[in-house]
């Protein structure tokens, strides 16, 4: 018996060779281990999961198996680890839930929203087709994201006129499709 009271080694009888007596390193180890590692993981029933975990690993450790091993060292720091591996586990499986909440597919659309939005494309064309030429070309390319600099270069027009003949666009736009539908 050590200074904690745990008996490391237990001699066979009628043999020299000494046998690791796992059932009383357990005994003696247990609840101290297993209150350890709750207050990493901070939940108690897998704290003694882990607990068990790590005297299953010293089981498979013969090497620890002797009387000069500090069995109690090897432990308390194979359930810390193994506690620290359950944080990281976790916040893998929370971050990846996370991500697979945003890319979950879109609910297929409804008939009625499809039809919805068929009509106000179908607005949104006609109103476009009522506006002059550069107007419509200048709200499309600001629709497809195109930048000032990437406008003008296409409609062969001075990058400082942009701004005001995109609002010009804007403002002609909302008024030729407020004239036709009215507010929606």
């Amino acid at each position: 018996m050590d200074s904690s009271g745990v008996v490391r080694v237990a001699a066979s009888q009628g043999t020299q060779a000494a046998s690791f007596d796992i059932e009383a390193v357990f005994c003696a180890q247990f609840a101290r281990i297993a209150r350890v590692v709750a207050r990493v993981v901070r939940d108690y029933a897998r704290a003694e999961e882990l607990a068990v975990e790590a005297f299953v690993k010293l089981m498979r450790q013969p090497k620890l198996h002797s009387a000069e091993a500090n069995v109690e060292a090897w432990l308390y720091r194979t359930a810390i680890r193994l506690a620290l591996d359950e944080l990281r586990r976790r916040n893998r499986r929370t971050r990846f839930e996370q991500w697979l909440k945003f890319t979950k597919p879109a609910p297929a659309p409804s008939p009625e929203d499809l039809h919805a939005a068929n009509q106000e494309q179908e607005c949104v064309r006609q109103v476009l087709s009522a506006l002059p030429t550069r107007q419509a070309e200048l709200l499309l390319l600001r629709n497809q994201e195109f930048s000032y600099s990437e406008m003008a270069a296409a409609m062969n027009i001075h990058p400082a006129s942009i701004g005001q003949l995109l609002a010009r666009a804007q403002r002609s736009f909302r008024k030729e499709y407020l004239r036709r539908y009215g507010e929606q």
